[in-house]
């Protein structure tokens, strides 16, 4: 019956197997001749000695392993964080990311990093190929400048869309997998790492649909770890020369594409002040030692690029380091967990852990997506399973609101949209107000059994306290999800006004929405 199967999509795909083809590992014969642009000799330097070590040396310098951490918990600061390291950037500049939207802000965000190559800095991007559909990506033509190398992930051979579901069924462990890593590292010294990728609706607050994201900065010893995790995936046969997509080729593409850096650059005179303005101040701040940094102690974990390539017995079994340290954390946890989760499916050994946890004495507090606010219906409809019995248990669990005005925009003066459609995106967790957990890692089966991850372990009581505030104030434009008797009831103050709602169904969802939940449902958990 497999072999049928197989047989079938082949004589699918029959009709268009001329089409363009790439590699889909460094061993393949047409990268014989591949000769990379940055190499190892490119990082032959003491990343100490840098301007944006120096701003901050008599803190790095104070103890053994030091790093500085500070928050970034909107999607405006998020941006121009990055833009303004990079201005900073002297020596090197490595992005790794899942998506890459090919939208204005990402165009603004890559013209950032070609004008550090400009001036001599040497800058690595590493895409996933599912994530960035990387034959219409602009970045890709980046490859062409001769300080900037990009490479992807985990490529699809044959590069015709309609060829895509043949060959996910044929390659089904491999292509079901993604590079869900996310870094941003300057000089070898400073990295941002979080939950977003590079696309508006990750950091302009009034689109339509957004999402609700915690970065974080940091700078000093942790980023030697965050540099290995990049290293090997830049390494790894499975990452792709750029050089070899005819995308990254195009050379009428690449002029269209600084025609367009151009015209971002000569846009409104008053726009273009603003946008330096805001940048240089960041920069500023950074120097004047305004930014708000906890110092402490941590390392950065990541899966290793060769999971993608396990048979699915070998996935499914898989327990990584960041499985194991975050079993670890909790093991050793005695009063408190606050969990921020944009997809919480803890399976029956995260729900008989929680529930020894809650026995023991320790109370953890869930912040997930409601229906309204999540977009993938059918992780919510597994976490659903999960949540009555966590309840039960005694855990305090919230579910984020569809929208709206919520606190972190208030605080930075920016109510979102009353149309805008907000989506929780964190993946973050405290851990008795002392150690900090954050990354792309999402607590569901995709992420530890299929996907690629990275994770950020800090232990500063001073960083964990602000972080934990962040959640707890999530919780207040979130609602709250108990038990009535035999029915779930959401207890909130509806996004349009201040009074408190009691609903005993999803809030803010149609009819059509929660059948379409409960057909998901059918699915199997480990693929959702």
């Amino acid at each position: 019956m497999l072999l049928s199967t197989k047989l079938s999509w082949c004589l699918l795909a029959l009709p268009l197997v001329g089409c363009t083809t790439v590699p889909t590992d460094t061993h393949d014969n047409r990268l014989n001749n591949y000769v990379p642009k940055i190499t190892a000799d490119d990082f032959n330097y003491d990343p100490m000695q840098t301007p944006i070590a120096q701003c901050y040396i008599n803190e790095l310098t104070n103890g053994t392993d030091i790093s500085g951490a500070t928050l970034i918990d909107d999607g405006i600061s998020a941006f121009v964080m990055r833009a303004a390291f990079a201005r900073m950037a002297t020596k090197t500049i490595d992005l790794q990311t899942y998506i890459y939207s090919n939208d204005l802000t990402s165009k603004v965000l890559i013209g950032e990093l070609k004008s550090a190559a400009d001036r001599g800095v040497k800058v690595r991007i590493l895409l996933d190929d599912y994530g960035t559909k990387s034959d219409v990506a602009d970045v890709m033509l980046l490859n062409q400048h001769p300080n900037i190398e990009v490479k992807v992930f985990n490529t699809v051979r044959n590069r015709s869309r309609f060829l895509f579901l043949p060959q996910l069924f044929m390659d089904f462990n491999r292509l079901n997998s993604r590079m869900h890593n996310k870094l941003f590292i300057v000089d070898n010294v400073a990295y941002i790492t979080g939950g977003r990728n590079i696309g508006s609706n990750y950091f302009y607050p009034e689109t339509s649909a957004n999402f609700s994201d915690t970065d974080v900065l940091f700078i000093g010893a942790m980023t030697k770890y965050a540099t290995k995790s990049f290293d090997e995936y830049w390494n790894h046969k499975l990452s792709i020369p750029a050089s070899v997509f005819p995308k990254a080729k195009t050379k009428r593409a690449m002029q269209k594409l600084e025609r367009k850096f151009d015209e971002i650059e000569n846009s409104g005179a008053v726009e273009k002040r603003l946008y330096n303005t805001v940048i240089s101040l960041a920069v500023r701040e950074f120097k004047q030692h305004k930014l708000d940094f906890s110092w402490g102690h941590g390392t950065f974990i990541a899966d290793p690029p060769s999971k993608v390539e396990m048979t699915m017995a070998q996935k499914e079994a898989y327990r990584g380091e960041i499985i194991k340290t975050l079993q670890d954390l909790w093991s050793k946890t005695n009063q408190s967990v606050y969990l921020s989760a944009a997809y919480f499916v803890p399976g029956m050994g995260g729900l008989e852990h929680i529930r020894r946890e809650e026995n023991s004495g320790v109370h953890v507090t869930i912040v997930t997506n409601s229906l309204s606010s999540t977009n993938s219906a059918s992780v919510y409809a597994k976490w659903e399973k999960y949540r009555t019995e966590l309840i039960k248990s005694g855990a305090d669990v919230y579910e984020f609101m569809l929208s709206a005005e919520n606190l972190r925009a208030k605080k930075h003066g920016r109510a979102r949209q009353a149309r805008g459609f907000s989506v929780l995106h964190s993946k973050s967790i405290v851990f008795d107000d002392k150690i900090s957990w954050i990354g792309s890692f999402n607590l569901d089966p995709r992420s530890a059994y299929y996907n690629t991850e990275n994770v950020a372990i800090f232990e500063s009581p001073e960083f964990a306290a602000k972080l934990r505030d962040m959640i707890i104030d999530d919780t207040k434009t979130s609602w709250h999800v108990t038990i009535d008797g035999d029915d779930v009831r959401w207890d909130g103050q509806h996004r349009t006004d201040a009074t408190p709602h009691t609903y005993y169904h999803s809030p803010d969802t149609t009819i059509f929405r929660r059948i379409w939940k409960n057909i998901c449902k059918l699915m199997p958990e480990k693929f959702v």
